[in-house]
């Protein structure tokens, strides 16, 4: 991936989780106040206007207009995540991996991560922009490991020789909004270096329906995401069908605990609002067994 499209995705998600975080108390699903850091001056208004009701209808019928979809799915998929996370925590899992971390503010903004290990693997790009930004806020946490990586020069393996990965530890590993770029045999390759990690260990990750590859029109959303990608040289190489998906983590000896698409978690989270979203991305929880 291009780290200029690594960067505007990360935005789009902290967008989100910033509009989310400036709704009603009682009505929002988190509080993200380190989103809005991340984003222009542009969507940083956005977001400061969204408090007066005008504006904030104004300004999801614009996303969606846009990028029909994508703004319910993201919010529901990141408070689905943050609870497959704190699940994880609490079956006992002592280090938390994020791949691909963006601007993912988990470390910071959920307190049951506030003692847990965390470790960011992203391009040096954003990476160093998250933390010059962490940095003018004077909110460096203390337990979070920011790791360069350049996927064009270096690998997960050599990554984690390089840093003293401890595998020893039962981890979480967070692997968001990533695989639908790549080749299965990247995707693949990634698993193997997840099943490193000890028995017990959690993978949550995403994908994208493999129908959404072939047949874009047949899911709300998929026409138009699809042409964007196109036209700004981007393309989704990768998808899953979800029953092909317990066959798929097999040979890594992880087991699925659990497979929902974007209109399950958006069902789960926001069933009181009447908003459409994508149907194609999926998110699922895998946990790392015994070898045989």
């Amino acid at each position: 991936m291009k780290a200029e499209k690594t960067s505007r995705t990360a935005q789009y998600m902290a967008f989100f989780r910033a509009l989310e975080t400036k709704r009603n108390l009682k009505e929002r699903l988190f509080s993200d106040p380190f989103a809005i850091h991340f984003i222009d001056f542009k969507l940083q208004l956005a977001v400061r206007l969204s408090k007066y009701p005008i504006f904030a209808r104004y300004i999801n019928n614009t996303i969606n207009r846009k990028i029909p979809g994508a703004l319910s799915s993201g919010i529901a998929r990141t408070k689905y995540i943050d609870n497959l996370l704190e699940n994880a925590i609490s079956s006992g899992v002592k280090q938390v991996v994020i791949l691909g971390a963006g601007f993912d503010t988990r470390a910071i903004r959920l307190d049951f991560l506030k003692t847990i290990p965390v470790i960011e693997i992203d391009h040096p790009n954003t990476s160093h922009f998250k933390t010059e930004i962490y940095r003018k806020m004077g909110q460096i946490p203390e337990n979070v490991t920011f790791i360069q990586i350049d996927f064009n020069k270096e690998d997960l393996n050599q990554l984690a020789l390089k840093h003293n990965l401890d595998f020893s530890k039962p981890t979480a590993i967070i692997w968001e909004g990533v695989t639908n770029y790549l080749t299965e045999e990247a995707v693949k390759s990634t698993f193997s270096f997840i099943s490193k990690f000890a028995d017990k260990s959690h993978v949550i990750f995403t994908y994208v329906h493999k129908n959404i590859l072939q047949r874009p029109d047949s899911f709300l959303g998929g026409e138009k995401l699809l042409e964007d990608l196109r036209n700004i040289e981007e393309h989704w190489t990768f998808g899953l069908l979800p029953e092909e998906v317990p066959n798929f983590l097999q040979p890594f000896n992880i087991q699925l605990l659990e497979d929902l698409g974007a209109d399950q978690y958006r069902e789960k989270y926001l069933s009181n609002r009447s908003e459409k979203g994508y149907e194609f991305y999926r998110t699922a929880v895998g946990i790392k067994k015994i070898a045989n």
